[in-house]
């Protein structure tokens, strides 16, 4: 919306700097169902002695804190519209008031409701005029006798609000609205002569305190007193106010310059929260005059001095913007972010009367520029009167109990309210300009006598004077020849206990030296002798080294040698040979370390062959089986020789060690060989085939050793990772497996088991994608959500993030968001989308959430950012 360029009349708060303020407490009966206007002054009790001075009326002042007041709420009902009376023809209303009773019935369903009671209940056939005496008239009464008040409008957006605050009537002066008769009667009260009426008219827009008067003046300054907490705007422009017409126009010049937009749900829908401020000054005669006059002249003199009462009262009336649902008003680019703005302030506005209601230890008042203004009108020292506007229609039900919600919760808030009152000082200074003229023709009448008196006096001081400062002199002399001479002995004294005690420190000092040269001496001969004794060591284990190794080559020429013997004897290996002939071989090989290890076993693999490997592992000498089936996982680990194991009929070897061996060592090394040769799609086909599933599943129950269970769990995560094999692992209790070995507490075992999760889920996504799998994951089934939760942030990054990208698949399948959403994962993928160090991660979690409207609708009800 542009706008107009108008004079910027900036104006700071009216203050005087030789003003004195006293805040008084209001002492009269705080019941706002009253509609008497009341007389605070005659019911404070505050009275003025025979003095008159300023100390005894602010004793009479005992609670400067006020009295409480609650929150008066008055609940209104629009009627229907055309377009409404159209879409409920065949639907009750959500509403059935009971004015008589002061009470609203919210229905629930056509035979259930919820009772709700207000201080006022208005239908929609109630008048402005009604409105305005039932809801503002007290607080304007309560303004002219110079406290602060507020009035506020809340509701959804096409409710009238501003209807009821701001309407201007000049076509059927029934349907002013509050703004304007308020101002009726505020001028009618006052005399324009002695008493002053000023107004600003502000909206807050996106966050920035704007001036409807003056549109150029967009970014006004909330000013907190850091002492009394009192908020004010020194920016905006305050304009005094004389007549009823020209605060009309004020108006209307204020809502022409006021952002509206078109929604569904108002075609005039207020896109910012309007707030009128006025501020009333104004004198209190004849305070005074039922004093007593006992005490003749000086009675009259001290009343002359006390300065006029003037009370100073703020009106503040605040026409919230609506709040609103975006996919009821069809808000979208600039207009959705107003909607998101005025949403936020509102429940910052909600946050702080929840807190007051509460009596919480803090009130965040701070977090928004709206409960900042408005921080005097709840929990502050303003009487203040809520209207909460509703429609009938059962369409908007929720933000209907939202509403009745919001009123609720603000009956329970209490204020303090205080009279404001300060001295008039410039009347008092007229008064005093002419006791003064009095005053100093007295005063020179008197001088003469007076100056006589002091010349005499000081004739009199002069003499006394000359006697005492001959007296102090002497004294003086007297004192400082005995303080010189004390001086000077101890002077001497101190001199002679120096010198005795250089001499002590002198000797202590050199045997002090002595014996830290003689302990560093002594260390250092033990770092030395420590020193050698590891040179010695080191040189003997090189020898050590050398020695091993020697012993090594000459076993390698032995058995070459043998080798080569047996060859030209027997012309070559005999193909009968029995396992127990390779046993030496077999041990030496395993006897190797470092590099040297995978260079040896290959070649063995290629002088034994690998079918008479094989046949080691039916051995009947354990440590033969032992080292088989580690030479196995060894060349397995290789991609290239994996096919060669399997055509051979390893892969079936390894899995009859599971079911047959008993040994624990064979367990894991088999397992580990098993897990190498998983990493191959065709080889897990071949494995879920020969019942590996069951053998794995088998070994991890009756395995304890961390190191068999990494290893079979690290077996059992690569076949998750096959999408064709899902429902056979699940049904011969792979994943039941999987999920047995977290009674494990060792993080590797950990990690293996959530990589194993992760890949079960990636493919169960990709099912759901393409349409072959409905209904909820399996992994859910069997329980394996709350160790997945608990360990989102896990401290292990290994752990953590297979486990991060487990639940961005799960969440991609919406049977799953329901079970997230009660498990609390719903809360890890939101951190996740925040805080993951893995960017692609984040990015996934943040899209999952995005795509989700179960997601998206849990995380609109709690207001949660992501």
């Amino acid at each position: 919306m542009a706008t107009s360029g108008v004079h910027n009349h900036r104006n700071g708060t009216h203050s005087h700097k030789s003003s004195l303020k006293v805040d008084r407490p209001l002492s009269v009966n705080s019941n706002p169902k009253s509609h008497l206007k009341s007389k605070p002054l005659a019911s404070t009790g505050l009275r003025r002695n025979s003095t008159g001075s300023l100390t005894s009326s602010t004793a009479a002042s005992k609670d400067d804190a006020g009295v409480p007041g609650r929150v008066r709420v008055a609940v209104r009902l629009r009627p229907k519209n055309a377009e409404e009376l159209v879409a409920d023809a065949d639907f009750a209303d959500c509403v059935e008031l009971q004015p008589e009773l002061k009470r609203l019935k919210l229905r629930k369903n056509n035979w259930d409701s919820d009772t709700y009671e207000f201080d006022e209940v208005f239908t929609e056939s109630a008048s402005q005029k009604r409105v305005y005496e039932v809801v503002a008239r007290p607080i304007v009464e309560s303004v002219l006798d110079g406290f602060n008040g507020t009035i506020m409008a809340y509701g959804q957006t096409g409710t009238g609000k501003t209807y009821t605050l701001g309407r201007l009537g000049e076509e059927d002066t029934a349907a002013r609205g509050i703004m304007v008769r308020a101002m009726e009667d505020i001028l009618a009260d006052v005399s324009l002569e002695a008493d002053s009426v000023s107004v600003s008219y502000l909206q807050l827009y996106m966050e920035t305190v704007q001036d409807l008067l003056d549109p150029a003046n967009d970014n006004i300054t909330i000013v907190e007193d850091p002492k009394t907490g009192d908020v004010s705007l020194p920016g905006a422009r305050l304009v005094e106010i004389r007549d009823q017409q020209s605060f009309v126009e004020l108006l209307r010049l204020g809502e022409a310059h006021r952002f509206a937009a078109n929604t569904k749900l108002n075609t005039e829908s207020s896109r910012s929260h309007a707030v009128l401020m006025v501020h009333v000054k104004k004198s209190v005669n004849g305070r005074d005059s039922a004093h007593s006059r006992e005490n003749g002249n000086r009675t009259r003199m001290v009343k002359s001095l006390k300065p006029p009462i003037v009370r100073k009262g703020k009106l503040v009336v605040v026409d919230l913007a609506g709040s609103e649902r975006i996919d009821k008003s069809g808000s979208e680019g600039h207009t959705l972010e107003e909607a998101k703005s005025i949403n936020l302030s509102l429940s910052a506005l909600g946050k702080c009367i929840n807190a007051l209601a509460e009596n919480s230890a803090h009130v965040p008042f701070r977090d928004s520029k709206l409960t900042r203004l408005l921080r005097d009108s709840f929990g502050g020292t303003a009487r203040t009167s809520l209207v909460i506007t509703i429609g009938p229609s059962p369409l908007h039900r929720g933000e209907t109990a939202s509403t009745i919600m919001f009123g609720q919760r603000a009956m329970k808030v209490e204020n303090m309210v205080k009279l404001k009152e300060e001295f008039d000082y410039k009347n008092l200074s007229r008064r005093l300009d002419v006791q003064l003229d009095k005053l100093i023709m007295e005063n020179e009448r008197q001088q003469k006598a007076f100056e006589d008196e002091i010349e005499r006096l000081t004739i009199e001081a002069e003499h006394r004077i000359s006697e005492a400062e001959k007296n102090f002199g002497n004294a003086l002399e007297k004192e400082r020849l005995k303080y010189q001479k004390d001086y000077m002995e101890s002077i001497k004294k101190l001199e002679e206990q120096l010198a005795i005690n250089q001499r002590k420190n002198e000797n202590t000092h050199a045997k002090s030296s002595g014996e830290r040269l003689q302990k560093e001496t002594l260390l250092k001969k033990a770092a030395e002798e420590e020193i050698n004794n590891l040179k010695n060591q080191v040189a003997e284990l090189k020898k050590s080294e050398a020695s091993r190794n020697s012993e090594i080559l000459k076993l390698h020429k032995i058995f070459e040698a043998d080798e080569t013997r047996h060859q030209l004897d027997r012309g070559g290996l005999k193909q009968n040979s029995g396992p127990d002939s390779l046993k030496p071989q077999l041990k030496h090989q395993q006897q190797a370390s470092g590099n040297g290890e995978k260079t040896s076993i290959a070649k063995l693999f290629e002088q034994v062959g690998l079918q008479k490997i094989l046949a080691l592992l039916e051995a009947e000498d354990t440590d033969v089986r032992v080292h088989a089936v580690k030479v196995i996982a060894n060349l397995a680990a290789e991609e290239a020789n994996q096919e060669k194991i399997v055509q051979a009929g390893g892969l079936t070897s390894l899995l009859m060690l599971l079911k047959s061996s008993q040994d624990e060592t064979i367990h894991r090394v088999a397992a580990g060989a098993i897990a190498n040769l998983a990493m191959n799609e065709i080889n897990q086909e071949l494995i879920m085939a020969e019942g590996g599933i069951s053998l794995l599943s088998t070994t991890a129950a009756n395995a304890d050793d961390p190191q068999t269970l990494r290893m079979v769990a690290g077996a059992l995560a690569n076949l998750c990772g096959n999408d064709k094999l899902q429902m056979k692992l699940r049904g011969e209790g792979g994943i039941k497996a999987l999920l047995g070995m977290i009674r494990c507490k060792h993080p590797d075992v950990h990690a293996q088991v959530a990589r194993g999760i992760a890949n079960f889920a990636k493919c169960e996504s990709r099912a759901s994608t393409r349409g072959t799998q409905s209904g909820r994951s399996f992994l859910i089934e069997d329980g394996a959500l709350p160790w997945i939760v608990q360990n989102a942030n896990n401290d292990a990054s290994s752990i953590r993030r297979h486990i991060e990208l487990a639940l961005c698949h799960l969440a991609q399948h919406e049977a799953n968001a329901r079970d997230m959403i009660s498990g609390g994962a719903l809360w890890e993928l939101v951190r996740i989308s925040r805080d993951c160090s893995r960017e692609d991660i984040r990015t996934l979690a943040h899209r999952t959430l995005i795509s989700s409207p179960t997601f998206q609708a849990e995380i609109r009800r709690l207001r949660t950012d992501y």
